[in-house]
């Protein structure tokens, strides 16, 4: 213990997780530690729900529902309830997280855990994957064509605007020279 320099009588400072014995809790699994970069995930390391979403980029409550809906296997629970997450839990967020960010919607992205989880093969997952990534390029490539025949629409109603605000800008003008005219 560190002896302070306060006056009073002295209270016990926190037991640090390295001095409690094993059968109090703690654990073999190391803890993540606070990582500002992107570590890899060891599977041996175990990631509190909040040092988990963190390093995911993640709110702790999409940590929950992804758990509640199953597309993040259930956590761990050490004593006390706390949710304990290992590498494969950060792995896969990080996965969703991109299928999210490539217009995959949760249903699709819980197909793709169903199709692994029932063959255990990967191979057969990124062959379903492949098919929806190609579906979902296709369905750009339409709303692309879509967008740029907007685009085309506005541009031509744009010129036709002006063309009518040129026009009436004339017939103004000489509305107003015939009025000073004698």
């Amino acid at each position: 213990m560190r002896a302070t320099q306060s006056v009073g009588p002295a209270v016990p400072l926190r037991k640090r997780r390295r001095d409690m014995p094993r059968a109090a809790g703690r654990s073999k699994v190391r803890l993540a530690a606070h990582s500002r970069g992107r570590p890899s995930a060891p599977a041996q390391v175990a990631y509190p729900i909040g040092a988990l979403a963190r390093v995911a980029g993640v709110s702790t409550r999409t940590v929950r529902y992804y758990e509640e809906i199953r597309l993040l296997r259930t956590a761990r629970r050490f004593s006390g309830g706390r949710r304990v997450f290992d590498g494969d839990a950060l792995e896969r967020l990080r996965f969703i997280g991109r299928l999210k960010r490539l217009g995959f919607s949760l249903a699709e992205i819980r197909h793709l855990n169903e199709v692994f989880a029932l063959n255990r093969s990967t191979a057969q997952m990124l062959a379903v994957l492949d098919g929806q990534l190609e579906r979902h390029e296709a369905g750009l490539d339409v709303q692309l064509r879509e967008l740029l025949a907007l685009q085309a629409d506005l541009a031509a109603y744009r010129r036709h605007i002006r063309t009518r605000l040129q026009s009436l800008r004339r017939q103004t003008l000489k509305h107003r020279m015939r009025g000073r005219r004698p």
